[in-house]
């Protein structure tokens, strides 16, 4: 323990006993999610796809050339993940391993077993209370079912890599990876806010994304600057700054940053995160209540509501071209929802007018 952290408060974190992942999933998550689990044969699809692929190679991968993390190897780690593990009220731990890798990061993969990885530059340089916002991260990652869907993206990322030299096969395949990329980044804000809720300590995951952006040293870093430079992302610049961000995001499996901090500051100021701490939150024997429809209306609301407040200079133009151009802030994951939706329709016979919402 450093200086610093000694330093520092102790937090007495509340277990959020039964909580749903709907507590934490970002509408445009929760929305293509919903969809595509209700599609019939959805999950057979998926199982037959791992079957082709194996999905026990990718654990034998880290079984080979990582570190399994128990209490006799990295106990500091394994002590972090059943905290986080504690406050999510999550009852079996995945297993997790260490990865020789500088950079700070983790990930969740698996289908019927999905497990965790995060590097030894998370380990070496994050205090106690950041590593634990990235291990509830990853558990989010667990516990909302993203796993399974991250996994399918990094096999077709490799297959499209494969077939780039067949244009019409090609094409259709990145139009489904840009598809899913949308919602992979809609899933990363999610699993954002299941890691502040694992920590409990919005400072805490804060510095951890300032990590992500700057490395390790944050006595170089100060955090109103950080947030500053994050609002001037936001809305600063003119039309061919919101065309960069475009191109920097539209193949990018993460929100930048200062995108996330700002995202995750707007869930506290909206009250959402006190309230759930103070035990106001949805609980798992309620998920079989939820409604599909609701979570895509709910969906498509929240990209509304994005373009009708984004200070970025291409959403301002459009919105003063005219009200119909809202439409457009569905983007990919829109379509995505939309498609899953008219799938399940139609995998049940329904052919009724009101299924699908505006996205």
């Amino acid at each position: 323990m450093t200086t610093e952290e000694s330093n520092r408060p102790v937090r007495r974190r509340v277990t959020l006993t039964g909580i749903s992942s709907r507590a934490w999933e970002h509408p445009a998550d929760r929305g293509a999610l919903s969809a595509l689990r209700e599609l019939r044969g959805f999950d057979d699809i998926v199982k037959t796809f791992f079957g082709m692929w194996n999905e026990r190679g990718f654990r034998l991968t880290f079984l080979a050339g990582a570190i399994r993390v128990d209490h006799r190897q990295y106990p500091r780690v394994y002590k972090l993940f059943t905290e986080a593990a504690t406050s999510l009220d999550v009852a079996e731990l995945p297993e997790i391993y260490v990865s020789q890798n500088p950079r700070i990061g983790g990930q969740a993969i698996g289908l019927d077993r999905p497990f965790i990885v995060v590097t030894t530059g998370s380990v070496e340089r994050l205090d106690d209370d950041e590593l634990r916002a990235l291990l509830g991260h990853e558990l989010g990652h667990v516990l909302s079912g993203h796993a399974v869907y991250k996994t399918i993206m990094m096999i077709l990322t490799s297959w499209a890599a494969n077939i780039s030299w067949l244009p019409v096969g090609a094409f259709a395949l990145r139009a489904i990876i840009a598809a899913m990329l949308e919602w992979w980044r809609k899933a990363e804000l999610s699993a954002d806010r299941a890691g502040l809720l694992a920590g409990q300590d919005p400072a805490a995951s804060l510095r951890l994304l300032m990590k992500l952006a700057g490395g390790g040293d944050l006595s170089q870093i100060d955090t109103a600057a950080f947030l500053e430079q994050a609002a001037e992302y936001e809305g600063g610049g003119d039309l061919r700054d919101s065309i960069h961000k475009i191109g920097m995001t539209a193949w990018s499996t993460h929100p930048v940053p200062v995108a996330r901090a700002a995202e995750q500051r707007k869930w506290i100021d909206s009250g959402a995160y006190a309230r759930i701490v103070s035990g106001d939150y949805p609980r798992r024997d309620s998920d079989g209540d939820a409604s599909v429809s609701e979570d895509v209306k709910q969906a498509a609301k929240a990209y509304r509501e994005d373009f009708a407040t984004s200070q970025d200079p291409l959403a301002g133009l459009l919105r003063r071209l005219g009200d119909g151009t809202s439409d457009l802030a569905g983007s990919a994951a829109g379509r995505v929802m939309n498609w899953a939706s008219d799938a399940r329709r139609r995998s049940r016979g329904d052919n009724g007018d009101g299924g699908t919402p505006e996205a």
